[in-house]
Parts: C-alpha cells; sequence; structure tokens
C-alpha cells in the first residue's frame, strides 16, 4: 500500500467544497468534508455536556453525525498556529491509511477559521484513562486483554513502519494515544507529531518533540527521529500494560519519575535477578500465564536499549509477543535512560534539558471517547497525560 500525502476529494454525503483562500490548506483532498452547520447540529451547538476532553490545542466533542455515526470532533483553538500544524499533518497522515489498530478518520471541517477534525468514537477511553487511571475505570483488564492490546498496538506500529509508503513514525506512543473500542480492540491515534520517512532515509532531523517519559534518548538529546524512536516508546507502553503503573509519577525524586528508572522495581535489575514477575500487575491476582508475562517483560527491555540499533523492528515484535520468535536473554541489553545520557554532557546541554523538562506544563491529550477528569490520581501515581513540545537542546552547530 502506498501512501501518499497529495489528496483527491472524495464524493461523500457531506458537503463537497473547494478549499480556497487559505495557502496552508489548499493541500486537503480526498477527505470529506463537513459543513460548520452540520457539526454544530451534531453537538447540540458543541455544548459542555457534549465536551469529552480537551487538549493543548483545543477541545474533543461527542456528536452524532446526519447517518446517525458516533463522532468525536476535535476542535482546534481559533489562535493556534501549532496547532494548525498538526491538524495538517493528522490530516495528510490518516486519510490515506487505513488498519483495525488506527483511528478511522472520517472527515474534517475547513470553513472560514474553523478547524475540525472528525473521528470515529471509541466506547472506552484511552489506556491512560481506564488501566492506568487510578480506578476511575469499570474495565477490567485480564491478562487475554492486555496480550490483546499489545499485540493490536505492534501491528499498527508495524503497520506505519513497514507495510506503507512512505513510512510514517508516529512520535507519540503512550498510553493517552492507545484508545479503545466497544471490544476493546486497541486504536492508535494522534498523528499531529507524526513524520513521513523514506525507505532510503536512516532519520529524520527535526524538533523534538512528543512526551517526557516515552521520548528515545537519543532523539531527544540529538533531534533525530527514526522509527526505532517509536519502538522505545512502545517497550516503556508494554511494560506500562503488563505492570498496570503509569509511567510517570511525578511525587518522586525527579530521577525516579519514570518506570524504567525507580528504585524499589527496576525492570533492568530485576531481570538481572531473574525476577521479572514481580512487575506483573498485582490486580491480576496471579492470574496470568507466567511464560508469557515473563517474555512481554523481556520484549519491553529490548525494545528500550541504549542502542537504538539493536531495537528489534515492530514485525519482528509482533512475533516475539505471538510467540513465533524465541526472546534470547543473552540479547537483552540494558535500557537507555535519557537521565543518564544527559549527565554524560559536561557542556551544560544536561543541565539544560532538565531545567527545559522541569518548567514544562502539562496539558492533556485529546481524547475521543468518553469524559474524564485527567487530573485525578490515586496512591502513588500522578495520572498525567501530557504531550511536551520543545525545542532540542542538541546544538547542530557541534
Amino acid at each position: 500500500m502506498t501512501c501518499c500525502p497529495f489528496f483527491r476529494k472524495k464524493k461523500t454525503s457531506s458537503d463537497k467544497q473547494t478549499i480556497e483562500g487559505d495557502e496552508e490548506l489548499t493541500g486537503i483532498k480526498n477527505v470529506n468534508l463537513y459543513t460548520y452547520k452540520e457539526l454544530r447540529v451534531a453537538t447540540n451547538d458543541f455544548s459542555p455536556a457534549s465536551k469529552i476532553g480537551e487538549g493543548g490545542f483545543g477541545s474533543v466533542y461527542k456528536g452524532r453525525l446526519q447517518n446517525g455515526s458516533l463522532a468525536a470532533l476535535k476542535v482546534l483553538s481559533a489562535d493556534s498556529r501549532q496547532g494548525v500544524r498538526e491538524f495538517l499533518t493528522e490530516i495528510k497522515v490518516i486519510t490515506e491509511v487505513e488498519h483495525d489498530n488506527l483511528v478511522k478518520l472520517y472527515g474534517c471541517c475547513v470553513e472560514g477559521n474553523h478547524r475540525i477534525l472528525v473521528y470515529g468514537y471509541l466506547e472506552n477511553n484511552s489506556l491512560a484513562q481506564t488501566l492506568l487511571g487510578g480506578g476511575h475505570s469499570s474495565i477490567q483488564f485480564s491478562w487475554e486483554t492486555r496480550r490483546k492490546i499489545c499485540i493490536g498496538v505492534a501491528r499498527g506500529l508495524a503497520f506505519l513502519h513497514e507495510e506503507i509508503s512512505p513510512h510514517i513514525i508516529h512520535r507519540d506512543i503512550k498510553a493517552s494515544n492507545i484508545l479503545l473500542d466497544k471490544d476493546l480492540t486497541p486504536k492508535i491515534s494522534d498523528f499531529g507529531l507524526a513524520k513521513f520517512i523514506a525507505p532510503n532515509l536512516t532519520h529524520i532531523s527535526t524538533r523534538v518533540a512528543g512526551t517526557a517519559g516515552y521520548l528515545a534518548p537519543e532523539y531527544a538529546l540529538r533531534g533525530q527521529v527514526t522509527r526505532k524512536a517509536d519502538i522505545y516508546s512502545f517497550g516503556i507502553l508494554l511494560l506500562e500494560i503488563v505492570s498496570g503503573r503509569c509511567n510517570t509519577n511525578r511525587r518522586l525524586p525527579a530521577e525516579e519519575q519514570y518506570l524504567l528508572e525507580r528504585r524499589d522495581l527496576q525492570a533492568w535489575v530485576l531481570h538481572e535477578k531473574g525476577e521479572l514477575l514481580r512487575l506483573v500487575d498485582a490486580s491480576l491476582n496471579e492470574n496470568f500465564d507466567v511464560e508469557e508475562a515473563t517474555r512481554f517483560l523481556k520484549i519491553s527491555l529490548l525494545c528500550t536499549q541504549d542502542m537504538p540499533k539493536l531495537r528489534p523492528p515492530m514485525s519482528t515484535v509482533v512475533k516475539m509477543l505471538l510467540g513465533e520468535i524465541h526472546v534470547i536473554d543473552k540479547e537483552i541489553t540494558k535500557p537507555g535512560l535519557l537521565s543518564e545520557l544527559m549527565d554524560t554532557y559536561d557542556d551544560g546541554r544536561g543541565q539544560k534539558y532538565k531545567a527545559e523538562m522541569k518548567n514544562t506544563s502539562d496539558t492533556t491529550s485529546s481524547g475521543l471517547g468518553k469524559p474524564y477528569n485527567s487530573s485525578s490520581s490515586s496512591g502513588n501515581v500522578t495520572t498525567s497525560f501530557a504531550t511536551m513540545t520543545f525545542n532540542s537542546i542538541y546544538d547542530r552547530s557541534n
């Protein structure tokens, strides 16, 4: 399958318009166009009762379209220029691709100064809001369900990385961007930061963007993104799903705020001791496949290895999760930790990065499902679902 950022307009039941007057939007074709009026009707005039999420670049509303379909409407704030760039990227990436484990874009509205993405509504929110949301969900995440989610996300990423051309790097794989439908099938969402990469390129040099704690260390410090950065993020996500623990805990000291770095349950140390099962979510009450859970945790370590070239491609990860490829313990090396990499710099870059991260405000990621209070917390876990965008501290003149 070929994914091309040049689009032709589809014939749809919604208004068929020619986009004029805005140079940034003239490339949008081959996508359903909705009028602002019909989206106002769908959401009861964007009433507060219809609002189900809020992010750094706007709000998300639940609505019912003219054909009866439930939809999630992602409304861009009128004064967000950065949001416009992400709006365009999201359309270009997701319009031409379709997979069971990717969200479905119904269309958009670009009438006047309105910028709205219309997605299929997903009933069960995101992993961040349900599995990691501190007891706010009634969903029971059995081992079989977690297994299904892990494999589904891996398949979606393998599709983006390897099965379409140009390949797509998501750049923001995290729990709040994995949405769940009524059957708890996972859907990768939020393609606003995604990048196309040609098969002949090794990396793309770009501004660093993503979410603290999920960023591959080499990408965070050098601004060079590869598919290996997504694989690192997936490794963190896999660890969250198996352990039932949120990756970020702001209540801990700075050097222990992220899951891979926590002293009490550090995955690498437990792996060396042969005690990885201590990481499995206690709420499963030992009702899980021991061999499979151990394998999944080892795969998470393979995906987060310090050397990017050692991280397996996502198609291999899928086969490992399915048990079709054996995980060899001796091939697992120490994970890459951003804190350790920063400490190796003696020219001020590490200190500057730490200061930037400390001063970066969290913003809630936009969900396409039921409403959720993102500021809540439970126990020792702070459920903060942040999308952080910041400048690379890598000095490209060096």
